[in-house]
C-alpha cells in the first residue's frame, strides 16, 4: 500500500513540473506565431468588408480580365 502513495505522490509532483514549464514555456513567447504575420500578405483577405463602390470595381475588373 505504501508504494501506491510512493506512486501517486511523484506522479503529482511530475505533473506540477510539467505543468510549471508549460507555464514558463509559454510566458516566454515559445508558442508565438512568428511565421504567419510574414506570409499573411501572400493571401487574399476574404474578411475585409468592401464598400458597394470596391465591389462593383472589382468585379469589373473581373470581368475584364475574363474578356482577355
Amino acid at each position: 500500500m505504501s508504494v501506491i502513495y510512493l506512486l501517486l505522490t511523484l506522479s503529482i509532483v511530475v505533473a506540477v513540473i510539467f505543468f510549471a514549464a508549460f507555464i514558463i514555456a509559454t510566458k516566454s513567447g515559445q508558442y508565438d506565431d512568428s511565421y504567419t504575420p510574414s506570409v499573411r500578405m501572400l493571401f487574399e483577405d476574404e474578411l475585409v468588408k468592401s464598400t458597394p463602390e470596391k465591389t462593383e470595381e472589382i468585379s469589373n475588373q473581373k470581368s475584364e480580365s475574363q474578356k482577355l
